[in-house]
């Protein structure tokens, strides 16, 4: 990339950061929030996928445990179909259960810099979201797939953003701009900042995670420039001092105050920003697939709402 392109994306990213409380991404409420601003607890099933259970029993899992909310990923719904199922009736199974769908985990490579491919992406996040739309939802995450080993050119990313922002709009599922770590795209929170506000589009949201706030190298007090009406859906989790940054990865998350992230600051700064939404639990850990399901949801919501009320008291 120029390196007249890097500096202009430094400064835009300095500058999107600075400013992103007074510009419209940050500005209008959620709608989808209910009456009250209440703070919702929802269980994103990687946290229990290494027990090979059906969607139908996780659902089950996290209705009994006490979640308001489920995050299923797509290759399950798409599992669920295979095998029969009619998402009309799992919508009912999700309702029945006292859940909403807070957001759910596709994959399509809308940010891809190969134009065939991106028109190919896009009409993927379209199945996608009919299928999210189909069992309730109205969420769906949009991380960086396909540009994880690549810099994106910001601008472009903003203008594709857009487009799959104005697919979901048909659909009535918004799209989640999705803080990936790992990622040479989309890896700071200040990145995130830029491609949403510049993408112009009255939805563009974000869905940040405290481990990939953490790895991807961005401070948490960047939290405090958000305006958070704009999450709908932040991913919890927490993460041990060792192994080091660059070592960590996705197997090491623990539970919600088993490490050593800052999450009354985390907690408290969002709620100070006006963050109502839901946080997902969402973890990767072996350890936890090689227990029982339903305890590590039962432990991973008390864990989560120990966080919350430390935080606010």
């Amino acid at each position: 990339m120029d390196s007249s392109l890097n500096r202009r994306q430094a400064l835009s990213v300095a500058a999107v950061a600075a400013l992103a409380s007074s510009t419209s991404l940050c500005g209008s409420a959620n709608a989808d929030q209910p009456a009250g601003g209440e703070i919702r607890f929802c269980l994103n099933t990687s946290t229990i996928r290494g027990q090979k259970l059906s969607l139908v029993e996780e659902v089950e899992i996290a209705g009994k445990a006490g979640y308001s909310g489920i995050e299923p990923w797509l290759r399950e719904i798409r599992e669920y179909e295979k095998q029969g199922g009619d998402l009309g009736d799992l919508k009912k199974r999700i309702k029945d259960a006292g859940l909403r769908v807070e957001s759910a985990i596709g994959f399509a490579g809308w940010i891809v810099d190969d134009d065939e491919k991106r028109a190919a992406a896009l009409e993927s996040a379209k199945r996608d979201m009919e299928a999210v739309r189909a069992i309730g939802g109205s969420r769906i995450a949009a991380p960086p797939v396909g540009a994880t080993r690549s810099d994106v050119d910001l601008f472009k990313a903003a203008e594709r953003y857009a487009a799959l922002l104005h697919v979901g709009a048909k659909v009535g599922v918004t799209p989640q701009l999705e803080l990936w770590g790992f990622s040479q795209t989309l890896h700071r929170l200040g990145e995130l900042l830029l491609v949403g506000i510049e993408s112009a589009h009255p939805d563009a949201c974000l869905l940040p995670d405290v481990y990939h706030i953490f790895k991807g190298g961005s401070e948490f007090d960047g939290l405090k420039l958000i305006n958070g009406s704009r999450i709908h859906c932040f991913h919890m989790n927490d993460y041990p001092a060792e192994p080091p940054r660059a070592e960590m990865r996705d197997a090491d998350r623990v539970y919600p105050g088993d490490g050593v992230a800052p999450l009354k600051q985390i907690i408290s700064d969002l709620h100070i920003g006006g963050f109502r939404g839901a946080f997902s639990l969402e973890l990767f850990n072996p350890t936890y697939w090689g227990q029982d399901a339903a305890l590590v949801a039962r432990t991973g919501l008390e864990k989560m709402k120990q966080a919350v009320s430390e935080a606010l008291g």
